[in-house]
C-alpha cells in the first residue's frame, strides 16, 4: 500500500464522518475509506480533509498580465480593449516564458487548494506566427511545469481559424494562435502518444469560440475527434460578452449557447466556458444535455463581462465547475466567493445559492464545483471514495477560523470567513505537493517567474 492518512474529519461522497482512514495505493488511487478508524500506522492529518477542487478553465500566460492592465486608456474600458493589451503582452512571449509562468502559477495554485487545471492551450506559435519545429512546444513548457509542481492537468489546444463571425482573416497580434482542425487533432494525438503512461496528464480539444472557429472545420475537428478520441472533453467560450451574443445573433440569428444546442453534439463531455448572457431556457437544455458550465468569476468580473444567472441553473439542476481563467486571482474560495456574492448583489437577498435539501451556501457550492469540475476535466477525482485520484486537500485544524466548526460549517468557513489560505497540505494522486504550506522549489520557481517578467516588461 502506497500510503495511509488518518483524517480527525473528511468530507465524504454524501456526509461528513470522524476519525477517517484513507489508504491510497502505488498508483495514487483511492483504496479504501474507512470511517470511525484507529489511525494505527496512517499518517495523523492536522485538520480536516477535503477533495482537492478542479480548476476547468486556465490560461497560464495571462498569470504574467495580472495587475498590469488596471489603467484607465481613455474612452470606455472593457473586454475588447483588455484584449488589445492582451495581444501586446503575447506578442513577447517566449516557450522558456511559458514554462517559468505556468510553474509560478500551478505552485499557487496548488496552495490555495486547486489540484488540477485545464489549460484552454491557444499560444502556439512563434511571434511572428511560425509554427515551431515541434509544433507542440508551447504545450511542452505548460506539461513540464505542471510536471515539475505535481499538479495534474487536462491540456486542451485550441482551434483558433478566423478573426470574427464575417470568417475574416486573423489579424497579425493573433496569428500565434492560428490553427486548422487537422492541427489539433494531430496535437491531440501527438500529446496523448507521448503522456500515455502518465495518470496526471489528459487531452482535449477546445474549439475557441464561435466567432473564431467555423461551423465546417468545428464539425470537422468533431468528426476526427470522435474517431481517436472519443471520450476527450471539448472546452468552447460561450456568450461571455454582449457584444459576441449580438454579433453570434447578426451571423446566424441564434446566440452562441442556442446556437451549439442545436448544431452540435453538446453532452456531459461538453464545457461551455462562461454563459454569462445565457437564458434560463438555455441553461435548462444544458442541465438535461449534463454539460458542464465553466465559471470564472473573477475573471469576469474583472473584464466587467456582466453576472451569471446562477439560479436559473440551480433550478434546474444544471452541473458548473470554476475556473481561474485570466488568473488574476489564483484561489477556489475567492472565485466560489465572488460567485455567491454576485448573486445577492443582482438579487439582494442572501445565500442564493442555497436550498432546503442543501443549507449550506459553502457546502453547496464546493460540492458542485468539485462534481462540475472533474467532469470537465476528464478525471476521476472530485471525491474521497475507492478508484479515483487521492486528489485531497488538508486544512488547518489550528486556525481559528475553524473553531468549533463542524461539518458543512467548516466549507461555510473555508468560503466565507476571511482571506488568509487555510490550506496546509495537498495530495495529488497521494503524492504530497503542499507541506505545511509550502511547495518544494518554490523559491527558485518564483525566481526565474521575476527573471521572465522582467524581460517581458523591457521588451
Amino acid at each position: 500500500m502506497g500510503l495511509k492518512l488518518h483524517a480527525p474529519v473528511a468530507m465524504l461522497p454524501d456526509e461528513w464522518a470522524r476519525d477517517v482512514l484513507v489508504e491510497i495505493d502505488d498508483a495514487g488511487l483511492i483504496a479504501a475509506v474507512t470511517p470511525d478508524a484507529a489511525p494505527g500506522d496512517a499518517e495523523r492529518l492536522a485538520g480536516p480533509l477535503l477533495p482537492g477542487m478542479p480548476n476547468l478553465h486556465s490560461h497560464a500566460f495571462q498569470r504574467a498580465m495580472a495587475g498590469r492592465t488596471e489603467r484607465h486608456a481613455g474612452g470606455a474600458d472593457s473586454f475588447w480593449t483588455w484584449r488589445e493589451e492582451m495581444y501586446r503582452f503575447v506578442a513577447r512571449v517566449t516557450p522558456e516564458d511559458i514554462l517559468a509562468i505556468a510553474a509560478q502559477l500551478d505552485v499557487e495554485l496548488l496552495k490555495q487548494g486547486y489540484t488540477s487545471v485545464a489549460e484552454f492551450h491557444y499560444l502556439r506559435h512563434d511571434p511572428a506566427g511560425r509554427p515551431y519545429s515541434d509544433r507542440t512546444t508551447m504545450a511542452e513548457a505548460l506539461m513540464e511545469a505542471a510536471s515539475g509542481s505535481g499538479i495534474a492537468i487536462t491540456l486542451l489546444p485550441v482551434l483558433y481559424e478566423r478573426a470574427g463571425f464575417d470568417g475574416g482573416s486573423l489579424a497579425n497580434a493573433q496569428k500565434r494562435f492560428a490553427t486548422r482542425a487537422e492541427d489539433v487533432l494531430d496535437m491531440v494525438t501527438c500529446l496523448r502518444s507521448r503522456h500515455r503512461t502518465d495518470a496526471n496528464v489528459q487531452v482535449g480539444v477546445a474549439p475557441h469560440s464561435l466567432r473564431a472557429v467555423s461551423p465546417e472545420t468545428l464539425a470537422a475537428m468533431l468528426d476526427g475527434l470522435d474517431e481517436d478520441a472519443p471520450t476527450a472533453p471539448i472546452h468552447i467560450h460561450a456568450a461571455e460578452q454582449v457584444r459576441e451574443v449580438e454579433d453570434c445573433r447578426a451571423w446566424s440569428g441564434l446566440a452562441p449557447v442556442e446556437w451549439l444546442l442545436r448544431n452540435a453534439p453538446v453532452d456531459a463531455r461538453w464545457c461551455l466556458v462562461h454563459c454569462t448572457h445565457a437564458s434560463e431556457r438555455e441553461l435548462a437544455e444544458l442541465a438535461a444535455r449534463a454539460a458542464v458550465v465553466g465559471l470564472c468569476p473573477t475573471t469576469e468580473a474583472n473584464l466587467g463581462d456582466g453576472v451569471f444567472p446562477l439560479a436559473a441553473l440551480l433550478a434546474a439542476e444544471g452541473r458548473f465547475g470554476i475556473g481561474s481563467d485570466s488568473n488574476v486571482s489564483q484561489s477556489p474560495v475567492e472565485e466560489l466567493r465572488w460567485l455567491e456574492y454576485g448573486q445577492r448583489l443582482v438579487a439582494r437577498r442572501r445565500n442564493v445559492a442555497a436550498t432546503s435539501a442543501r443549507p449550506s451556501v459553502g457546502a453547496s457550492l464546493w460540492r458542485r464545483a468539485l462534481q462540475g469540475g472533474a467532469q470537465a476535466l476528464g478525471r476521476r477525482t472530485g471525491t474521497i471514495a475507492p478508484g479515483l485520484h487521492a486528489d485531497l486537500v488538508v486544512l488547518d485544524g489550528a486556525d481559528p477560523r475553524l473553531a468549533a466548526a463542524n461539518g458543512d460549517a467548516i466549507l461555510d468557513a473555508l468560503v466565507f470567513a476571511g482571506n488568509a489560505p487555510l490550506v496546509r497540505d495537498v495530495f495529488v494522486s497521494g503524492r504530497r505537493v503542499v507541506h505545511e504550506g509550502r511547495v518544494a522549489g518554490e523559491e527558485a520557481i518564483a525566481r526565474r517567474y521575476g527573471e521572465a517578467l522582467a524581460r517581458l516588461v523591457a521588451r
